[in-house]
């Protein structure tokens, strides 16, 4: 038995990946996957295609994209706008060949396990290296499973992974209108700058707009939640009540604003709310309850309360079935047994009805809480039927362009898609709702049975 077994092994593979398992390891097929991996990148490190052929300067694509992230181009102003750098797309090819280094160190410390797994194999057996056979072997049995996966581990980090660290890195630059558009301009890092202008560096206009925002994002998301599982949960246990007769039909009736699509129910009730020509406004004058028109989508209070009722409106059919669900799967015997006691249908519901409901659904709030934070069409397209100004403004709408029930994510879509087009603020805040989000999505998830019963 060769005592120095893994030593060379590791040596060799750490000098060329594979390389081990072909010299020593008796493992051509693993080894030569590793070593055509590497071969691969190294070629478009290496090589260049010039209008002569490949050209070994150490100059390939990988290279070019490494470098264009680090410098975003370089700004040539004497060249037609079309030969001139694109920052965002140096930037997505930098991040894309960073991507394919990353992937190519994971196959290296695969490799290099693989070498410390197959000597200890060695050293247990006492001199038995499992060969070719044994390799094609776990790959259809062992790792069959791994295999099948990585088409779409590859594909999340190209259409997943990649648009997030893309949002990340643009919040580090000067990417806006009218100074800083590529290719006509160039795009530069500009460090913490922006986090500066948001939190307080001398920008008192955008950080005024973000505090407000960010305060009326987190008491909406609240809300929102909560008036949406409360109702459901109220509508549940009205329709679980014995003297109902017809509650399947107040069921399905229920679950209508949750079957028809939300765009369609936020623009109606965009047109039925409207202060001017509303429908709504028009009955309650008519029947004399107002006299002068409310401004249910233009006074910021109004607008405010305005959008919880719709949210509300259009979201508790889904509690109200989740709550019913579990409601009818507790077994009676446990409030026989409360009634027994001497417990009110009161003390029955608050003690043994409303924990239960409450623990079994506690994954399903942190869910309507983390979507609420991004309901974009309750702070949109509910107010498409306000005015030109779509939605109330607030004293800084005009160089900002959040009016008063903006939340994050529709203040986003505003500053890239509308004036004044701050692609860095709105990386800035993508950025900060994907921190805050982030630990609720795993906790979460990590609550789930189906995490809790898995292998790893």
């Amino acid at each position: 038995m060769d005592a120095n077994l893994r030593k060379k092994a590791l040596i060799s593979g750490c000098l060329w990946m594979g390389l081990g398992h072909i010299l020593y390891l008796k493992q051509q097929v693993k080894g030569a996957l590793y070593a055509l991996a590497e071969l691969a990148v190294l070629f478009f490190i290496a090589f260049e295609q010039t209008a002569e052929g490949l050209a070994l300067n150490f100059n390939g694509l990988i290279v070019k994209g490494v470098r264009g992230f680090i410098t975003l181009g370089v700004f040539n102003p004497d060249l037609p706008v079309r030969q001139r750098d694109h920052s965002i797309f140096l930037m997505i090819d930098g991040l894309i060949c960073f991507v394919i280094l990353l992937l190519l160190i994971v196959l290296f410390v695969l490799s290099i396990r693989s070498i410390c797994a197959i000597t200890a194999h060695y050293k247990a057996t006492g001199g038995e290296l499992p060969g070719n056979k044994a390799f094609v072997r776990s790959m259809s049995e062992k790792a069959f499973p791994s295999i099948g996966l990585s088409p779409l581990v590859i594909l999340l980090l190209f259409f997943v992974v990649l648009p997030i660290l893309f949002s990340f890195f643009l919040a580090f630059t000067n990417y806006s209108y009218p100074d800083h558009i590529p290719p006509a301009n160039k795009v530069d890092w500009v460090g913490f700058k922006n986090f500066v202008d948001l939190f307080g560096g001398g920008q008192s206009m955008w950080t005024t707009a973000l505090g407000r925002v960010l305060l009326w994002t987190l008491v909406w998301a609240l809300l929102s939640t909560a008036c949406v599982y409360f109702c459901g949960m109220f509508v549940a246990f009205s329709l679980l009540n014995r003297n109902i007769r017809i509650a399947p039909f107040f069921r399905g009736l229920f679950i209508l604003p949750y079957a028809v699509p939300s765009i369609i129910s936020l623009m109606v009730w965009s047109n039925l709310l409207n202060g001017t020509f509303g429908p709504l406004n028009a009955m309650l004058k008519q029947i004399g309850i107002i006299k002068t028109n409310i401004p249910w989508l233009t006074d910021p209070s109004m607008a405010k309360f305005s959008m919880i009722f719709v949210n509300t409106w259009t979201g508790f059919p889904y509690h109200m079935l989740m709550v019913t669900s579990i409601l009818t799967s507790i077994s009676p015997d446990i409030f026989e047994a409360a009634s027994i006691d001497g417990a009110s249908n009161w003390k029955r519901n608050r003690f043994i009805t409303i924990p239960m409901v409450l623990r079994q659904t506690m994954p399903l709030i942190i869910m309507s809480f983390t979507y609420n934070v991004n309901n974009f069409g309750a702070a949109y397209f509910l107010f498409m039927g306000a005015g030109a100004s779509r939605g109330p403004s607030a004293a800084d709408t005009v160089s900002t362009n959040a009016n008063a029930v903006d939340i994050v994510v529709s203040w986003i879509y505003k500053l890239t898609l509308q004036n004044p087009q701050k692609f860095q603020y709105a990386a800035v805040l993508a950025v900060l709702v994907f921190v805050v989000l982030t630990p609720f999505a795993i906790w979460n998830y990590t609550r789930t049975k189906s995490y809790k019963e898995s292998d790893f």
